[in-house]
C-alpha cells in the first residue's frame, strides 16, 4: 500500500483536473488536485480521566475526527514519460470543532508535505511523510484506523505521533513482484555534532494475493535532534509488529501483533483482531479487540473492545455510530479516543463510550 492511499483513496477523491503542454522533447501531463474531509461527532464517555489519573466523571462534548481525521491537502503529479511520474503532497490536519490545527504535529502542513519520483522502479519521496511501521499497522486494523476504539488509540497513547508524521524523512517504496512490496524510511535528526539525535528509520515487508495479505514492519527512533512540531514527534522507542487479513467476499477478518517498547516507560505488547463487513453497497459494520499487556509487569493490562457502522448517504456523505469499552487494571491506562485528549488516557476501572456523526469528503 502506497502512502497515497491513506490520504487520497481512503478520502475517495474526485478526478483531478489536467494540464496537457506540449514542449519540444515530450508530451506531458500534469495535474493537482485539492481534497479533503471534515468529520465531527456527538462523544460520550461514562469515565474521563483526571489530572491525578483518577475518575474526573462522565463526558458528553461535540468533538471533531469521530473516525477519520479532518484535513485538507494538495496533491500534483507529472507525467515525466517511460513510465516515470513527478509527485507532491501537502497534507493539513484541521478541527471542525474549534477551526485549529489537529490530528497532525502541529504545524500547518503537519500531516504530509513531501515530494518525490515514481515509476516502474518504485517510489521515492523526501519530507514529512508515514512510517512504514504505521503504515503497516493501518492495514491489519480491522477498524481502519478509526480515532475511536482502534489500533491508532494504541498507537498515539503508547508513542502519541512519533512514526506517524516523519519529519526529514527520506523513504524508499519497492514496485510489487510476485505479490511482495517493500519500504524503507530514514529520517535524519538534523542536530549539529550529533548524528544519532533524533534519528528515526523503519522498515516494512508485505505479501498481498487475491484475498491474501500478510504484512511486518519494524521502527527504531532516537530522541532530540532539531525537529521543532507544537506535539513532540521524536519520542525514543521500538517498535515491531506482524499482521495478517484474509476477505471471503464482503467479510474480511483481520488480526495483528504489536510490541511498543518506549525508553524509560513502558514495553507494551498488544494484541488485537475483527471483521469488517460490507452488509450493503451503503452499509459497513466492523468491530475489533484488543488486548494490551505490560511485558515488565504483567499486572498492567487492558481490554478494548470497539464497534462501529457506517451508512452512506452518498460516496462522498458518510453517517456512522461507534461504541467501545475498555477496562484497565493496574497502571494501564488505556483510553477509547483519539478525537478528544480527554478521552486517550484512560480512567482506572471499566468505562464505555460512544459516538455518532458524520463526514464528508471532497
Amino acid at each position: 500500500m502506497e502512502t497515497s492511499r491513506m490520504e487520497i483513496s481512503r478520502l475517495k477523491l474526485v478526478a483531478p483536473a489536467a494540464l496537457l503542454f506540449n514542449t519540444a522533447i515530450a508530451c506531458a501531463q500534469s495535474s493537482v488536485t485539492l481534497f479533503g474531509v471534515v468529520d465531527a461527532a456527538f462523544e460520550y464517555s461514562s469515565k474521563t480521566a483526571s489530572s491525578t489519573g483518577g475518575n474526573a466523571g462522565k463526558t458528553f462534548a461535540l468533538v471533531d475526527s469521530g473516525v477519520g481525521p479532518s484535513s485538507f491537502g494538495l496533491a500534483g503529479k507529472e507525467d515525466l514519460g517511460s513510465g516515470a511520474r513527478a509527485e507532491f503532497m501537502l497534507v493539513s490536519g484541521i478541527s471542525v470543532a474549534n477551526g485549529g490545527f489537529k490530528s497532525s504535529n502541529g504545524n500547518f502542513f503537519g500531516r504530509q508535505a513531501w515530494v518525490g519520483l515514481g515509476g516502474t522502479y518504485g517510489e521515492i519521496k523526501a519530507g514529512e511523510q508515514y512510517s512504514p511501521f504505521f503504515v503497516a499497522l493501518d492495514e491489519s486494523d480491522p477498524r481502519q484506523y478509526s480515532e475511536f476504539g482502534s489500533a491508532l488509540v494504541l498507537y498515539v497513547s503508547n508513542v502519541n505521533v512519533t512514526g506517524a508524521f516523519n519529519s526529514n524523512a527520506v523513504s524508499y517504496t519497492s514496485p510489487k513482484l510476485m505479490g511482495f512490496q517493500g519500504s524503507a524510511m530514514f529520517a535524519l535528526g538534523g542536530e549539529a555534532g550529533n548524528f544519532s539525535a533524533g534519528r528515526q528509520w523503519s522498515a516494512s515487508l508485505k505479501y498481498q494475493s487475491g484475498a491474501v495479505l500478510v504484512n511486518a514492519a519494524i521502527y527504531d527512533g532516537s530522541g532530540g535532534g532539531s525537529v521543532q512540531t507544537p506535539i513532540p514527534s521524536t519520542r525514543q522507542f521500538e517498535g515491531r509488529t506482524v499482521g495478517a487479513a484474509y476477505t471471503f467476499g464482503s467479510l474480511t477478518v483481520k488480526g495483528s501483533f504489536v510490541n511498543y517498547k518506549v525508553a524509560g516507560s513502558q514495553n507494551d505488547n498488544i494484541y488485537g483482531g475483527g471483521i469488517k463487513y460490507q452488509v450493503t453497497p451503503s452499509v459497513d459494520v466492523n468491530s475489533g479487540v484488543w488486548y494490551s499487556s505490560d511485558r515488565d509487569d504483567t499486572a498492567n493490562h487492558s481490554l478494548m473492545m470497539a464497534a462501529g457502522v457506517d451508512y452512506y448517504l452518498s460516496k462522498q456523505t458518510v453517517l456512522y455510530a461507534q461504541i467501545g469499552t475498555v477496562s484497565n487494571h493496574g497502571d494501564m491506562k488505556t483510553g477509547l479516543g483519539v478525537s478528544d485528549l480527554s478521552f486517550l488516557t484512560g480512567a482506572p476501572g471499566t468505562t464505555v463510550g460512544g459516538n455518532l456523526g458524520i463526514r464528508r469528503i471532497f
